[in-house]
């Protein structure tokens, strides 16, 4: 590893300037009451379920919650202390704020413990604390790699202190729980650390000499990172014990699509405008494209051969893990981001230019942080208006919700698919929109007499037949919802229908295009609730 030599520090290295970001990072998240996170609504639900199902027997009716060992508990362990503190919405928003401020202060850590201090050029990165699977509401995941981003760093200052008894003793105990929080975040810490063991053993073996010497080098060196990864193995056991039951489901699909793979690469700052979002993608390609050409810059063979790492991982993921769709996806941004904290200025860079470098990296990140903060307040006016229907559905009802989208995957998502899960998170109300798959989270639904509208994504409604979806189209899901199942329809920016659907319907509120209805049972002919 190269280590810096002096001990003078520029403003971008202090820690003062680390707590700062850190901090800075927070910003788009502070005015929305609920985090605009696509998936976050429909995780708020089962939140609320886990919680008050004791309590609210009725709950039972709907949902089936049971405690058990998965690779996906981030979120649902921490709000079982926080939850009594602050309240379950407050506390979920405090931990989802803590995600982005978590990844920038390991994206910086990793850097400085390979660099010896922070290159100007790992400032670009930072904007990827707030990356597409992250704005998707992929929390559990985001939280487990933001950890593994600290944990990383913990693991490469141990190795370069040689530490190694003591990093044994943090990591064993620590692997497990990353790996509670999210299977994912301990694969790739599982991944980096070998890496850079790889590179370590190497460095305290070298043979310096060519031809078969080097090979057997790296084979010793290989043989050496493994074992001294054992620390993070034990994970493995509770992943086997975890994937045998009887009661798992959940297919491992969808392998080489690389159509799909290079769409995620682009989509890695994805959030609102796709001007701004792909253009910001073009600059952190333009530094790392530097990185190769200028001679004033270069690449460390540590954190390159992880980025290398995470790529190869990146090509083998199938889209589809355990049923878990945008596994591919997830780790684009990471593979990105360590491919630009490898780099850093020569020697032969002047103070001067590594301080250019430094502010049009900050710059950079001030500018992302500006658009999400303009773009997390946007949504956050489309939430108010979607759920000021909430305090008008009564506890205990029963609301089947259709969320419009077009079948064209837009650049710019409503982030409301899930909103419905904030009635049953706030008025303990029954919502279509829950996953039900089982081993893959703590609940699944089970409402028999809901029938195909129990759960996701029911709550998704088209103009048209989509492909390759399983979406109905908005006059289908009207005329064919089990009216006897459901007190109230939630239609929350719908496509156009005809009104000739509703006529059994009340409408009780209206909020711009979105309308709450009251299922009205004296006009249902007996042959539709049957």
């Amino acid at each position: 590893m190269a280590r810096g030599t002096t001990t003078e520090l520029h403003w971008w290295q202090t820690r003062t300037f680390v707590a700062c970001v850190a901090l800075a990072s927070i910003i788009p998240l502070l005015w929305p009451e609920v985090p605009p996170l696509v998936d976050l609504p429909g995780h708020m639900g089962r939140y609320r379920v886990q919680l008050a199902i004791g309590d609210n027997p009725w709950l039972s009716q709907w949902y089936d919650f049971r405690w058990q060992l998965i690779g996906n508990l981030g979120i649902d362990l921490l709000i079982v202390p926080l939850a009594p503190i602050f309240g379950l919405q407050l506390a979920v928003k405090l931990i989802v704020m803590a995600i982005p401020a978590l990844t920038v202060t390991g994206l910086l850590w990793i850097a400085r413990e390979v660099h010896g201090r922070i290159p100007a050029t790992a400032l670009f990165a930072l904007p990827l604390a707030y990356s597409y699977p992250f704005q998707f509401g992929f929390v559990n995941f985001a939280l487990a790699m933001a950890l593994a981003l600290n944990m990383f760093a913990l693991w490469l200052r141990l190795g370069r202190l040689e530490r190694l008894r003591l990093r044994t003793i943090l990591f064993v105990p620590g692997s497990c729980l990353l790996w509670l929080c999210h299977t994912f975040g301990w694969g790739v810490l599982g991944v980096l650390a070998f890496s850079a063991e790889l590179i370590r053993q190497h460095d305290i073996r070298k043979t310096g000499v060519r031809g078969e010497g080097a090979i057997k080098g790296w084979v010793g060196a290989f043989i050496r990172a493994g074992l001294s990864c054992i620390p993070l193995a034990l994970p493995m056991v509770m992943m086997v014990l975890w994937r045998s039951g009887d009661h798992v489901t959940g297919k491992t699909q969808d392998w080489f699509n690389w159509r799909w793979k290079m769409n995620w690469i682009t989509m890695v700052l994805r959030d609102r405008w796709m001007a701004f979002d792909i253009a910001s993608v073009t600059v952190l390609f333009v530094i790392l494209f530097r990185g190769v050409r200028d001679q004033t810059i270069e690449y460390s063979r540590n954190l390159a051969l992880s980025a290398l790492f995470l790529a190869l991982v990146y090509i083998l993921l199938p889209r589809i893990v355990f049923g878990s769709a945008y596994a591919d996806m997830r780790l684009a941004p990471f593979m990105l981001a360590f491919a630009i904290i490898a780099l850093r200025p020569r020697n032969r860079l002047s103070l001067r230019g590594a301080a250019t470098l430094a502010v049009l990296g900050f710059s950079f990140f001030a500018v992302r942080l500006a658009g999400t903060t303009i773009s997390f307040l946007i949504y956050d006016r489309s939430y108010d208006q979607a759920i000021a229907a909430i305090d008008t559905v009564p506890e205990r009802a029963r609301v089947v919700s259709f969320v419009g989208r077009r079948c064209r995957d837009d650049w710019a998502y409503s982030r409301l698919e899930h909103v419905p899960a904030l009635l049953l998170e706030r008025r303990l109300a029954f919502t279509n929109d829950q996953w039900s798959m089982a081993g893959g989270q703590l609940m699944t639904t089970r409402y028999p007499i809901a029938r195909g509208f129990a759960h996701d994504p029911s709550e998704i409604v088209t103009d048209i037949r989509c492909r390759g979806q399983f979406w109905r189209p908005i006059a289908m899901a009207l005329e064919h919802f089990p009216r006897e199942a459901f007190d109230y329809v939630w239609l929350i920016h719908p496509p156009a229908f005809d009104p000739a659907l509703i006529r059994d319907l009340t409408p009780i509120r209206r909020d711009g295009t979105s309308v709450l209805y009251k299922v009205n049972r004296s006009a249902v002919p007996p042959a539709e609730t049957e």
